[in-house]
């Protein structure tokens, strides 16, 4: 393995010559965090690629046998490389996968079409990687097999280079909202229906904002106005070509997976909105706490992803170390439990996403019912949206987000989407304000938040 010292310098401005080629991703930790937020990684040039579209497996763009899951994990022990690099992931698999894909997990198929033809689910495999730690202030280029030494002197070389001036990025945006404030009101409604009658104990509605653009569209520049406004600590651009491109501020992990076989999942659930005055701002973070109705709803999602991760981890390893923990972020204060297991012997990081996608936290519980009755009432599919991204190292390491917070740039319009978790004693009208508040960040990283279709 070839570590080269590089300048720490700031990594999203670094990626800025490389996010408009396809496959160069930047997962960035962009802001502090006492748990997380450590490590970002630039990756480009993947020697393979592994996508899911329309119920075809793809490997370099060729049709393949069996699932993408099984592709991806094909690929990835076909390069079982130890980590010995300075950071945690220095060279596997970088990539995406979405809600869709993680319903078919389950024998579900979603009733809405796919007009973009999107990817369900995209990974590169890299073995060069930029990887930054802002703990230390220092920074690497990694080759992790010797026939990548000199893509990785490449890079390095390109890395020290002062990156050029963020763009003014396009004009305003106009947004329009594909359900109206009655509509939604409504169809939380009917959830709270089937919570009554008994079907489920919460399901995660949502809905999507849009905005026409074309491919000329600077989907940076996006990216960028958005980690201004709301810095996180999963935040990530993913350029999967000219179909899809992402531009996410995820506050929540997903799954980690460390080379020891721990586990650790993140679940959120309970938000409420900052304020700039401390003194409303410190009541709002104690309301919430206190809530009764959203701490219900955090634990029964924590208690799904305890469910999850037992059906691959060792017996009696699954514990809740922090159950209804306050986090802060730019814009919200939420509700995070922590779980936590070790991994059975001989299963890896792929196992775990077959096991637990989609996440709990934004399906709901029992899970395949949620999801049904999810699809049943919401207008379009999801896509990467509330999907995962994730690294997977060549070492059997992984770490995962949720895909909240993110803007989806296709060849025809930008897509945001919120939404918030619906239980037995949720007020419609409080949903659709918890919505919009989660929304926020997204619509105003376009311009201003003037929005369609929401009266």
């Amino acid at each position: 393995m070839l570590t080269i010292p590089i300048s720490c310098g700031d990594p999203a401005a670094l990626f800025r010559p490389w996010s408009a080629e396809p496959w160069a991703m930047l997962l960035d930790s962009a802001a502090p965090h006492p748990q997380n937020g450590r490590h970002s990684y630039i990756v480009a040039e993947p020697f393979q690629t592994v996508e899911a579209i329309d119920g075809l497996t793809l490997v370099d763009g060729a049709p393949v046998p069996g699932s993408p899951f099984d592709a991806l994990e094909r690929a990835l022990t076909a390069c079982p490389l130890p980590s010995a690099g300075p950071v945690p992931f220095t060279g596997g698999a970088v990539g995406f996968v979405g809600y869709e894909a993680g319903m078919a997990l389950e024998g579900l198929r979603s009733r809405h079409g796919n007009p973009g033809g999107q990817p369900d689910m995209a990974f590169g495999l890299y073995d060069v990687v930029a990887a930054f730690d802002r703990e230390t202030r220092s920074a690497w280029v990694v080759a992790a097999r010797p026939e990548a030494e000199d893509r990785a002197r490449r890079m390095a070389a390109r890395l020290s280079v002062p990156p050029p001036e963020q763009s003014a990025g396009p004009a305003p945006l106009r947004w329009r909202s594909e359900l109206s404030r009655p509509d939604y009101l409504d169809r939380v409604g009917r959830v709270l229906e089937y919570i009554r009658a008994g079907d489920i104990y919460q399901a995660n509605f949502t809905q999507r904002f849009l905005a026409d653009v074309d491919r000329s569209i600077d989907a940076y520049a996006l990216y960028e106005r958005l980690r201004r406004l709301s810095p996180a600590p999963f935040a990530a651009f993913l350029n999967c070509g000219h179909r899809l491109r992402l531009a996410g501020a995820s506050p929540e992990r997903f799954i980690r997976l460390r080379a020891d076989r721990t586990t650790e999942t993140r679940p959120i659930k309970g938000t409420r909105p900052r304020h700039a005055d401390p003194e409303a701002d410190a009541a709002a973070a104690a309301e919430l706490s206190a809530s009764i109705k959203d701490r219900a709803e955090n634990l029964m999602i924590t208690d799904l992803l305890r469910n999850d991760l037992a059906r691959v981890s060792e017996v009696g390893s699954v514990k809740v170390p922090v159950l209804f923990g306050l986090e802060s972020f730019a814009s919200v204060h939420h509700l995070v439990s922590v779980v936590t297991s070790r991994l059975v012997p001989g299963l890896g990081p792929v196992d775990l996403l077959r096991a637990a996608c989609p996440g709990g936290s934004i399906t709901g519980a029992p899970k395949i019912r949620a999801m049904q009755i999810i699809d049943e009432l919401e207008v379009a599919r999801r896509g990467a949206y509330c999907g995962s991204v994730a690294w997977i190292g060549f070492d059997g390491a992984m770490d995962s987000n949720i895909v909240i917070r993110t803007l989806s740039v296709t060849q025809n319009h930008v897509i945001a989407q919120a939404g918030g978790g619906i239980v037995a004693d949720s007020d419609p009208a409080a949903e659709h304000e918890e919505m919009l508040v989660k929304a926020r960040a997204q619509l105003r990283a376009a311009g201003d938040p003037v929005v369609e279709g929401l009266q």
